[in-house]
């Protein structure tokens, strides 16, 4: 059985303080509450918070993810930060590839397979991202475009190290808008994706990767997404800064 996630992206958001809080709230309610030992919750906190996060963590259920990386060990990349680095902190896995950072910042596909290298080479879980903007599922390019990204950041890998890489699709074109692909838009991705693995590694490979959902989830989606055949969880924005929301969904995976 694939291991499911429910994982926080809290982005730029709350204080340390206003972070603490938070934390306690979602961990507390994970313990008391989440029964469902395959479902694993990941927070993906600011930098400044994750050595104090990943010790505060008292659940075997929750981890603490960066939310980004260096490919480089160290060196003079003044306000980047090493996967070694995160590693020394107690980080276990690490979002790449977030739509954010390919338009913002300009990251490549190339770019970010140097940090699924450095992440795996670490012993840490990439959680990489990937997805179409609405002009290019418009255009009716999107399932191409989205598998060119798995091709090109993932595709040098051998088998074994795949398998312990998480995909998060995130369409674009629903991050933040308050507009979620429908469950069936959200399959059709899934298992486009998974096919495109399959189409490199075989089928039983391709059945073993954990692919994310991300884009609008919150507790009134995430049953109907998380009951799709190809959808593994969620990887979520917005809904992860409310503990009662981020635990509900948390909780949304079929028994």
């Amino acid at each position: 059985m694939r291991k499911k996630y429910a994982a926080g992206n809290w982005k730029m958001n709350k204080t340390f303080e206003e972070g603490q809080i938070l934390l306690s709230e979602v961990v507390n309610m994970v313990n008391d509450e989440m029964n469902n030992p395959n479902v694993h919750v990941i927070l993906g906190v600011p930098f400044p918070y994750l050595s104090t996060f990943t010790k505060l963590v008292n659940s075997s259920k929750v981890s603490i993810a960066a939310q980004n990386c260096h490919p480089k060990p160290s060196g003079a990349y003044t306000g980047e930060v090493s996967v070694q680095m995160l590693k020394s902190v107690g980080v276990s896995s690490v979002i790449i590839g977030h739509s954010e950072r390919r338009e913002y910042f300009l990251e490549s596909d190339a770019f970010i397979a140097e940090k699924v290298d450095a992440i795996l080479a670490e012993g840490l879980t990439p959680i990489f991202c990937c997805g179409e903007t609405l002009a290019q599922r418009e255009a009716g390019i999107h399932f191409d475009f989205v598998c060119g990204q798995l091709t090109n950041s993932l595709f040098h890998l051998s088998a074994e190290a795949l398998q312990k890489v998480v995909i998060a699709y995130e369409p674009i074109w629903a991050i933040g808008t308050g507009v979620t692909a429908s469950s069936a838009q959200a399959q059709e991705m899934h298992k486009v994706l998974r096919d495109h693995l399959a189409s490199k590694y075989g089928q039983t490979v391709a059945d073993e990767i954990s692919i994310l959902y991300g884009g609008s989830v919150g507790a009134g989606n995430a049953v109907e997404l998380f009951s799709q055949p190809d959808v593994d969880g969620g990887l979520v924005g917005g809904a992860s800064l409310k503990s009662r929301d981020f635990t509900d969904i948390s909780k949304s995976f079929p028994a």
